[in-house]
C-alpha cells in the first residue's frame, strides 16, 4: 500500500485545518478567506480570495486518488461554505466519486456563509456527504465583535449555529480567550458563555489570542490601545466561559498550542472538575502545570 501522503497536491499559499483534522486531505476549494478583516487574523492577508475552478479541484483530486486510506477531507481555505451551491455540489460528487470509503467532509463556516444556504440546502449538503462546520465565534460580547471586525454579530452567529444543528451536521465552535483585552475580560467570558449555551454546540474549542506582527491587533497592542491580560487572567477569563457555558452534550478542549493550560473535557459531566483544576492552577500558583511560553503558538 502506497502511504498517505498529498506533496503533489497543488496548494496555494498557507492552508490552515482546524487540529481536529491533522488526518485529513485538505482540499483547497477556495484561495483566502471571502471576509479577510478580522484585527487578530494573519493567515490569508497575502491572499486575494477566489473560488477555485472544477478542473482545478478536479486536477487535485486526480492527484489525490492514487493515495488509500483516505477516510476524511477538509475543504479549505477560510471558509469554503462561501462556495455557491450550484459549484459546491458538484466537487462534494468528485470527492465522493473519487473516495467511495470518505466518511465526512469538514468545512470551515462563517455566519454569512452559512446563513446564506437554506435549510434545504444544508440538508442536501448533509445528505452528500458534509459531516462538520467549524464557526469562529470568538465573542460573545457584541462590542468586542464590532472591536475585531469580525463582520457579523451574536444574533446572525446563533442563528447560524441553530441552521447547521437542524440539518444535523455537526457543530465546531471556537473562541478567542483574551480577544477582549484586560478591560473587558470577564465580561467578554460570561457573554461568549452565554452565546455558546444559545448555540449547544457538538464541539467548543477555546484558543488563546496571539499578538502577530503586521495584523491590526498588533498594531493597537503596540501603541498600548489593546492591552493583553496576563496569564492569570487568561486562566480566570477561561475559567469565566466554562462558568457561563451550560451546553447538553458538548466536547470542550484548550489543548490548541495557544493555551497555557490544555484541558479536554466533556460537558456539561466534568465542568466542575474543569473549574476546580483552573482554581487550583490560580490559587496554588501552579505555574508548573501550564504550557511552558516556549511551546505556545499558533
Amino acid at each position: 500500500m502506497r502511504p498517505l501522503s498529498f506533496t503533489e497536491m497543488k496548494y496555494e499559499g498557507i492552508v490552515i485545518r482546524p487540529p481536529s483534522e491533522a488526518g485529513s486531505l485538505i482540499l483547497q476549494v477556495t484561495l483566502g478567506c471571502s471576509h479577510n478583516r478580522c484585527t487578530f487574523c494573519p493567515t490569508y492577508k497575502g491572499k486575494r480570495f477566489r473560488i477555485r475552478s472544477l478542473d482545478e479541484i478536479r486536477g487535485d483530486l486526480a492527484e489525490a486518488r492514487r493515495y488509500r486510506g483516505v477516510r476524511r477531507i477538509f475543504l479549505a481555505d477560510g471558509d469554503a461554505l462561501i462556495v455557491p451551491r450550484r459549484m459546491l455540489i458538484p466537487i462534494i460528487e468528485e470527492i465522493n466519486a473519487s473516495f467511495p470509503d470518505i466518511e465526512r467532509i469538514g468545512v470551515y463556516g462563517n455566519a454569512k456563509s452559512i446563513l446564506k444556504k437554506s435549510p434545504q440546502e444544508l440538508d442536501e449538503l448533509k445528505q452528500r456527504g458534509l459531516g462538520i462546520v467549524y464557526l469562529g465565534l470568538e465573542s460573545g460580547d457584541p462590542q468586542v465583535l464590532a472591536e475585531i471586525q469580525k463582520g457579523t454579530d451574536v444574533t446572525a452567529m446563533v442563528e447560524a449555529a441553530h441552521r447547521v444543528r437542524e440539518a444535523g451536521i455537526l457543530l465546531s465552535v471556537t473562541v478567542l480567550i483574551g480577544i477582549a483585552g484586560a478591560q473587558r475580560s470577564l465580561a467578554h467570558a460570561e457573554q461568549t458563555g452565554k452565546v455558546l449555551s444559545e448555540m449547544n454546540p457538538d464541539y467548543i474549542g477555546a484558543l488563546t489570542v496571539m499578538i502577530v506582527p503586521g495584523t491590526e491587533l498588533a498594531r493597537q497592542y503596540e501603541s498600548g490601545q489593546f492591552v493583553l491580560p496576563d496569564t492569570r487572567g487568561l486562566l480566570a477569563e477561561l475559567g469565566a466561559v466554562l462558568a457561563h457555558t451550560d451546553v447538553t452534550d458538548c466536547l470542550f478542549t484548550s489543548n490548541h498550542a495557544s493555551n497555557y493550560l490544555p484541558l479536554r473535557i466533556r460537558l456539561p459531566e466534568e465542568k466542575q472538575q474543569a473549574l476546580s483544576i483552573i482554581e487550583h492552577v490560580l490559587s496554588q500558583n501552579r505555574t508548573d502545570l501550564l504550557r511552558p511560553e516556549h511551546l505556545r503558538g499558533l
